[in-house]
């Protein structure tokens, strides 16, 4: 413990004896026996490094909000996997749709039509703004956005995409090629036509107002003045997140979307949203589009929509299809409208709605937040908190006034939090610094959110150069 910590009292107490210990009957069974040294010799020997670097340890199970390792470690995944489980892993409702499924109607040939394909279709657009009333359904977030991309350049008959400084929309080429972020490099050139605004970061923009605070206004139309000049006059979409993730949990500012759809109008472009991450109750609104009082020309969802299966969904106005159809768009996939993961969207769409998910979302989002704005209150390494309901960052820095990314100190506190049995993902890039992005299933309780705030207490105190303040 670093000097002073018994002088606070912890944000939770007890959590050496969590339910982590209690809970050892409750470990999945699947691969209880398998020998962890060797897999990571193997690991070494037969996996292809694709972009990141693996964790040391080999995760044998998962169940409800926690992960478990070959060596009997238990930690608390407040990641959602791949910030993709909503429901948390292993629900069982979704255990048995994916089961009933298998053995009943998993694929089809793809331009045959199914029941839990019409469902989730019906089911997600009634569940959105007017104008957003025809979707077909894909794979992953990546190719809903390339299918989106594609969907404005036929409609508009225009090439040029605009995406934001700081995205993640996925690896295939179009998407790739409007992600400002990491991926880019080493292919030599991507798709032409492609122009960047800068990222609303409130916390380290210098766009500033006389007295201090974040002036996006000015910076957003800063950046349409240099897309402007650099356009060919062929300007077709912009694509954008309501909270840009990987770029370190950055929100919108409000205002931004709606400014965003002005500027879009103006030049005769589509809006399209990015909500791959925010979709489906993640932030306290069924989607962050209507948090925002915004509809967009098109929308994708993936990750939460599939609660960890490759599901994903592109949805638009019968006017743009009707256009779209005339100009022989095609986006034909083997697994374009697949039954099986469609079932299993249809089936997260009722939970979500038959269980008041969203506001749970809402109130535990609140109590996520209060406590790591308290732990921002005990150390001085905690630059910024930030986020909206089960979807928060927290940047880490080595000096609050200079702002100093402390990006090595955020990764001694990561693994040390992972030492302890908290699993928070922390973005390590350059381009985006120590920031843990934290989104826990929205299935979470209290408790578990206590839990988790504990053990992030006693990483944040046992790790030198995390500033204490008391």
């Amino acid at each position: 413990m670093a000097p002073g910590i018994v002088e606070h009292e912890p944000i939770v107490n007890g959590s050496d004896s969590s339910p982590r210990e209690s809970e050892a009957e409750s470990r999945p069974k699947l691969y209880a026996n398998v020998d962890q040294d060797q897999l990571q010799k193997k690991t070494s020997q037969f996996l292809f490094n694709y972009g990141t670097k693996f964790i040391p340890d080999i995760v044998c199970g998962a169940k409800g909000l926690y992960v478990y390792t070959a060596k009997g470690h238990k930690v608390l995944d407040w990641t959602s996997g791949q910030m993709s489980c909503l429901l948390g892993h292993g629900h069982p409702e979704i255990v048995k749709t994916i089961t009933d499924h298998a053995a009943n109607l998993d694929h089809l040939f793809s331009g045959m039509v199914s029941p839990p394909v019409v469902s989730l279709g019906e089911r997600l657009c009634s569940l959105l703004p007017d104008g957003l009333d025809k979707a077909f359904f894909l794979s992953t977030g990546g190719e809903s956005n390339e299918a989106a991309i594609k969907l404005a350049k036929v409609y508009t008959g225009k090439f040029e995409i605009v995406a934001v400084n700081g995205s993640w929309h996925g690896v295939t080429a179009q998407a790739l090629s409007a992600q400002y972020h990491y991926g880019r490099k080493g292919q030599g050139p991507l798709m032409p036509g492609m122009h960047m605004l800068p990222a609303p970061n409130a916390y380290r923009s210098i766009f500033r107002k006389p007295d201090g605070s974040y002036d996006w206004e000015t910076e957003l139309d800063y950046g349409w003045s240099l897309i402007d000049q650099a356009s060919c006059g062929s300007l077709a979409a912009v694509i954008v997140e309501c909270i840009q993730s990987s770029a370190g949990i950055h929100v919108l500012p409000t205002g931004y979307l709606k400014a965003l759809k002005k500027h879009c109008e103006r030049r005769g472009m589509l809006l399209i949203v990015d909500e791959a991450q925010t979709g489906v109750g993640r932030c306290g609104d069924t989607m962050a589009i209507i948090h925002e009082g915004v509809t967009p020309d098109i929308l994708t969802l993936s990750k939460t929509l599939g609660n960890g299966l490759p599901l994903s969904a592109v949805v638009t106005s019968t006017e743009i299809e009707k256009v779209c159809v005339e100009r022989d768009y095609c986006f034909y996939t083997t697994h374009v409208n697949d039954p099986l993961p469609a079932a299993v969207g249809n089936k997260v769409l009722e939970i979500v709605v038959r269980d008041n998910l969203v506001e749970h979302s809402r109130s535990m989002g609140k109590i996520l937040h209060e406590g790591l704005r308290r732990l921002q209150s005990r150390y001085g390494c905690i630059g910024d908190v930030r986020g909206r309901g089960l979807m928060a960052g927290v940047e880490i820095v080595t000096d609050r006034e200079t702002k100093a990314p402390g990006i090595e100190l955020a990764s001694s506190i990561a693994e040390r939090a992972y030492e302890l049995g908290v699993w928070a993902n922390l973005s390590s890039h350059g381009s985006f610094g120590g920031v843990f992005r934290i989104a826990p299933p929205i299935t979470v309780t209290e408790e578990q959110i206590q839990e988790g705030l504990g053990v992030l207490e006693q990483a944040f105190a046992s790790s030198p150069g995390s500033i204490p303040l008391y």
